[in-house]
């Protein structure tokens, strides 16, 4: 990816002229885009690095796989964040790993983590470096030197069982690689979240990735059926049966663990068959009430499509401000897409049901023609923030799950808290949510707040998401569904899961990273 935005150059595109004029209206700013620096106009921090650092990992990798090259180093600089992309578009000089380091296989890895345990240096894992939360930056944690540790060399599929309906994936590999070496086979995990053009199998496991046809598959930790980790201390092959009670199962403790307790180089992961046909329907509701309550009722009723979301008022406006009506009719209230996958004759029966319910619950039906354009354009997002950036406009998302019946109240609260936060800066913001993940018993909303620019905008958006996390906190909200910690989500994990739980993760981080290398400032406070 580009160093100083989301995705690649070519994807970038100036903001549509209705996108500009609106944003112009509403936030009073010009529209017209700032000039950004080319790579090497950018000043990174002085590698701290030695030369013993160097030769000794050489020794364990090969010394072309040992970088402090300046590309290496600004492109291994962090996540994807909005303040990230914003401290990396100032002109003072960057923080950078000292080194990247490229291993090729487990092995590696464990003999990079002995050595740096050994010579007090920071390892970092990166995957495809999509973190919205702060969890790849390069923080030292207190030791002279951090390292960027890349897994893209750990690119293999391993053994498919497709009588078990698994396979065995590596770590690097981005979501696009998985799923062509899976189709080889007939075969597709079928996680795609936002980030799945670019981010990897280990992240997904690091982070407890939820992709957007959660609703049908599950989220990513669903599908681990075995992991392998690396540890300063030694390997975990965790994962021996589809369930097992032989004690509390230790793949839940590293599905999540961000690299803070170990680096996750394999998966094993449930796999399905390539569907055989993918069935498409758009629904609008009068209000955001209804829409979430007839999700609520398709969902407990058994009936889940693969992929099921409803926009609130203000996001369905802009989307349709951005692309039209709906096939020339005139939508209002909240707009909702649904798919669904798999043999002719399963994906008949199961919308035939989910269409019954959503009429009955104040659904009305719209066709294909929006379910097929967020599916055409689901993982373009984050390319309209980085030009809404460009212009002026702080744009940035967050996210949350709670029960059923809190839903109503933790969406007020947020919207609430974002609202005020950012009015009392004196920048009014929009603020607009969608539900995007469906559980039985609850549900994750995810908001996306846009607002113009203040003077420091870093400082603007950190007062706001104190705010926010500080509501969802209080309105009985997880602080983060599948974005994951980071650093940015650190400070609310007590509150969370509470002292002791707090001392419980440090309990096994002694164990497995007594030397405190792992990830220095994320996860656990």
């Amino acid at each position: 990816m580009v160093w100083d935005a989301w995705g690649v150059a070519a994807a970038h595109a100036p903001l549509p002229e209705q996108i500009r004029a609106l944003i112009a209206q509403v936030f009073a700013v010009s529209g017209e885009p700032v000039a950004r620096r080319a790579e090497g106009e950018v000043e990174l921090r002085e590698s701290r690095s030695t030369a013993a650092q160097r030769e000794g990992l050489a020794a364990l990798v090969g010394a072309e796989h040992v970088s402090g090259e300046h590309r290496d180093r600004l492109l291994h600089a962090g996540g994807k964040s909005t303040p990230d992309l914003l401290r990396r578009r100032r002109g003072a000089p960057q923080d950078a790993p000292d080194l990247v380091v490229f291993p090729a296989d487990h092995d590696q890895v464990l003999a990079v983590l002995a050595y740096c345990a050994e010579q007090s240096i920071a390892v970092v894992p990166f995957g495809g470096g999509t973190s919205v939360v702060g969890g790849v930056e390069p923080d030292r944690g207190g030791f002279d030197t951090v390292l960027a540790l890349d897994l893209r060399r750990l690119d293999s599929l391993g053994d498919v069982d497709p009588v078990s309906g698994t396979a065995v994936l590596g770590a690097g590999l981005t979501g696009p690689q998985a799923e062509q070496l899976l189709a080889g086979h007939g075969l597709s995990l079928g996680h795609f979240p936002q980030s799945f053009e670019f981010a990897s199998i280990g992240g997904f496991a690091a982070t407890r990735s939820s992709g957007q046809a959660s609703a049908g598959y599950g989220r990513f930790d669903d599908m681990v059926m075995r992991l392998k980790v690396a540890t300063p201390t030694g390997t975990l092959d965790l994962g021996r049966a589809p369930a097992s009670a032989a004690g509390p199962d230790l793949r839940e403790l590293f599905a999540g663990s961000e690299g803070v307790l170990g680096v996750i180089t394999e998966v094993t992961l449930r796999v399905h068959p390539v569907p055989e046909t993918t069935c498409y329907q758009a629904w609008t509701f009068p209000d955001f009430a209804t829409g979430a309550n007839a999700l609520r009722t398709v969902i407990q009723h058994g009936a889940a499509p693969t992929v099921l979301r409803l926009s609130d008022e203000a996001e369905t406006g802009l989307n349709l401000a951005r692309s039209g009506d709906v096939g020339g009719t005139p939508v209002g209230g909240c707009l909702a897409v649904t798919t669904f996958e798999g043999t002719a004759a399963h994906v008949a029966a199961r919308s035939a049901e989910a269409q019954e319910l959503l009429t009955a619950l104040g659904g009305t039906a719209l066709g294909e023609q929006a379910a097929r354009e967020w599916e055409h354009g689901r993982f373009a997002a984050p390319y309209l923030r980085d030009a809404l950036l460009d212009v002026g406009v702080l744009c940035e998302t967050l996210e949350t799950a709670t029960g059923w019946s809190n839903i109503a109240h933790l969406k007020q609260a947020v919207t609430t808290a974002l609202g005020d936060s950012l009015g009392a800066q004196g920048t009014p913001a929009l603020v607009m949510c969608h539900i995007s993940h469906t559980y039985p018993t609850g549900a994750s909303l995810y908001f996306t707040v846009v607002a113009k620019q203040a003077e420091d905008p870093l400082a603007q958006w950190a007062r706001a998401k104190r705010a926010a996390g500080d509501a969802i906190v209080d309105a009985g909200g997880t602080i983060t569904h599948h974005h994951a910690v980071g650093a940015d989500h650190r400070p609310w994990i007590g509150a969370e899961i509470g002292e002791l739980g707090v001392r419980v993760l440090r309990a096994v981080k002694d164990a497995v990273d007594p030397a405190g290398i792992l990830n220095p400032g994320k996860l656990i406070p």
